[in-house]
């Protein structure tokens, strides 16, 4: 048996989806063309994994754990993403990636810090730091979505 809990989060609250498919289909497509970049796909997986943690999107974050294990990320790493700050786990790189990632979607503690974006941008080339800005757009535009209507079932 399921408590009413269970069913809640497990269950649909409102198919945005299907009930606005044109507003579905062009996110779809901002989506895919997120995703044609030449960022490492494990990078990318894990920014999508925290700022889907940081958004609680229990969809997006079972979804981005199970693609970064299929992009090759390791179970610690994974574990450990909550934490990124205080394990040795993390490049260089993948920490400035997770530092914007976390600030682009905690605007409510104001603009992304000149602090935050220099690190990125000190890893990242323009092109690439443009691609990781839109991959955070495009999740946070999932989450909300999901965090709110719980369009998608949980398997």
């Amino acid at each position: 048996m399921t408590s009413s809990k269970e069913n809640s989060v497990t269950s649909v609250r409102l198919p945005v989806d299907k009930l606005a498919p044109h507003i579905n289909r062009a996110l779809n497509s901002l989506d895919a063309a997120s995703r044609k970049v030449d960022l490492e796909p494990a990078l990318l997986e894990l920014v999508r994994a925290r700022v889907s943690q940081l958004n609680g999107c229990a969809y997006c974050v079972d979804l981005h754990t199970r693609d970064a294990r299929t992009a090759g990320e390791s179970e610690q790493r994974l574990y450990a993403l909550p934490v990124w700050r205080e394990t040795p786990f993390f490049t260089d790189r993948e920490r400035a990636a997770l530092e914007l990632a976390e600030a682009a979607t905690r605007l409510t503690d104001g603009p992304v810090a000149d602090e935050v974006y220099g690190r990125a941008a000190a890893e990242f080339t323009e092109v690439e730091l443009a691609e990781l800005i839109w991959t955070i757009t495009v999740i946070n535009a999932w989450n909300r979505l999901g965090a709110t209507a719980r369009p998608w079932p949980l398997d």
